[in-house]
């Protein structure tokens, strides 16, 4: 053992001496040309999350202009054509901005892949990330553990947000001591434990030492925080919150993954406006166990196991005085969202009179509805109603139809694809990608786009060709061909 350890330390020796000499010999390269040294730096790849892309990455807005008219021939947000809709739509945003639209429902109809649900999201991206957007599906309301009605009333509180203001005492500046003072562990040992922290904090307009309990030293320990950074403790909870590094230290270094923010103005100790968005389902959730008092900051910290549990009527009425009581005070301030519900016409007969109940209380979101069905029987009956949708409801919907895409509009869209998702299509390819979206469908000519980007990199290309598409289109089959293969074969199949 003693050998091979001499021998792997002279050959560790052997590979720093090789080393070494390379350095003096690249040295040496570099002062014999006038010190310029040739460095080769390897590319830095971002560090930026990369989204994934999803149907409607595309979407960012309704492509309105500023009098609300449907912008033209250029693409505008990721939306093509539908300009009556896409009015229609807009006129629904600024009902929701006022605060008009609360209790009342929109029904998008329209056949398969006309853009509805492209539409609803161009409505949550107009109304922006303040105003709360749930999205379901109408079969999600089926379940074996919770009833149908319950799961439709928890995406209707989802739907429905509080904003929160609340004054706090708290203590913001710079930190520029930190000193955790240690004593003599009460219960024996040799260990010492922390008796109390002494802190310092810069403002603009001085400085103040405070002493602190060391429970709130583990909360300074888990945010990390070190001198220089700009903290805020609130004097009743003991919070700590590191809001940055202080922009002096900016040029300490030239590269650093830090947010630098401004030294905090005014005395250390103040008063500070905290504003806290959160849905009526959270408040429902956390009261759901009981875990602290019955003020609002409490029933926002509990914590909620991970069981699914339902959630009584009596439990919602009783959030929904003390959120009333707050709304009168000015504490809080109520934010009616979007409750959008794709293929509603897979909700049954009771699952829709309950809905009519639902939109007609005194806290109820704006429901966006979604269907591709025509002249169809309501789910559990045998009465047939347009959309699959009882009359009742009906009445209470403003409908906005949806028009087929014409060949240009759906070469456009194939063209807004290609770009989100990085392919290169030449021109050829475009046209012949837009006659499969008019034989086919739209959906099936999109699809084929990642297959051709793999084919045009096998064949060693970097655009995507008509020949490209034109081989993968042969090795697929769309839902018209697979439907008259089976018209023609079906002997060959069970039945």
């Amino acid at each position: 053992d003693q050998k091979q350890m001499m021998a792997s330390t002279s050959s560790n020796m052997d590979q720093d001496a090789h080393s070494g000499a390379a350095i003096s010999a690249a040295a040496a390269a570099a002062s014999a040309s006038g010190g310029a040294a040739a460095v080769s730096l390897d590319e830095i790849k971002s560090t930026q999350k990369v989204q994934r892309v999803a149907a409607h990455s595309h979407i960012t807005g309704l492509g309105l202009n500023s009098d609300g008219t449907a912008v033209g021939d250029s693409v505008v947000c990721g939306l093509v054509g539908q300009a009556q809709a896409r009015e229609s739509a807009g006129l629904v945003v600024d009902l929701i901005r006022a605060r008009k639209m609360a209790g009342r429902a929109l029904l998008l109809a329209g056949a398969p892949g006309t853009g509805k649900t492209a539409l609803a999201m161009g409505i949550a991206q107009e109304l922006g990330p303040q105003v709360p957007f749930c999205p379901m599906v109408g079969s999600e309301v089926y379940s074996t553990e919770v009833k149908k009605t319950e799961v439709l009333m928890e995406n209707f509180r989802r739907a429905i947000g509080l904003r929160i203001k609340e004054v706090k005492e708290v203590y913001e500046g710079q930190l520029t001591e930190l000193t955790p003072l240690e004593t003599e562990n009460q219960f024996g040992g040799y260990g010492k434990t922390i008796s109390e922290v002494q802190i310092e904090l810069k403002t603009t307009k001085g400085t103040k030492r405070v002493k602190l309990d060391p429970s709130i030293y583990e909360g300074i320990q888990k945010e990390k925080i070190r001198t220089g950074d700009v903290i805020y403790i609130e004097a009743n909870s003991g919070a700590v919150k590191r809001i940055g590094r202080c922009d002096v230290y900016s040029t300490e270094v030239e590269l650093e993954a830090e947010e630098y923010v401004p030294l905090p103005k005014g005395e250390v100790f103040k008063m500070k406006e905290v504003v806290q968005d959160v849905t009526l389902h959270d408040l429902d959730m956390a009261n759901a166990h009981p875990q602290g008092g019955k003020d609002i900051i409490s029933m926002m910290g509990n914590i909620m196991k991970a069981t699914k549990t339902e959630i009584t009527d009596k439990l919602r009425s009783e959030i929904n005085k003390i959120v009333n009581g707050y709304i009168e005070e000015g504490v809080a301030e109520l934010i009616p969202g979007v409750l959008f519900i794709d293929e509603v016409h897979m909700l049954d007969a009771e699952v829709f009179t309950y809905l009519g109940r639902a939109l007609e209380s005194s806290l109820a979101p704006i429901v966006i509805l979604a269907t591709n069905r025509g002249h169809t029987t309501v789910r559990g009956t045998d009465i047939i109603s347009p959309h699959g949708i009882p009359v009742d409801i009906l009445d209470r919907l403003m409908i906005i139809r949806t028009e087929p895409y014409t060949p240009a509009e759906m070469s456009r869209i194939i063209h807004i694809r290609a770009q989100v998702e990085g392919l290169t299509l030449e021109q050829d390819a475009l046209q012949y990608i837009g006659q499969v979206a008019e034989r086919a469908s739209l959906r099936y000519a999109i699809q084929l786009l990642t297959p051709g980007k793999i084919v045009s990199a096998l064949s060693g290309n970097v655009s995507i060709s008509a020949a490209h598409i034109q081989e993968v289109d042969e090795l697929f089959l769309d839902a018209k061909r697979s439907a008259t293969m089976l018209r023609e074969n079906q002997e060959g199949y069970l039945r």
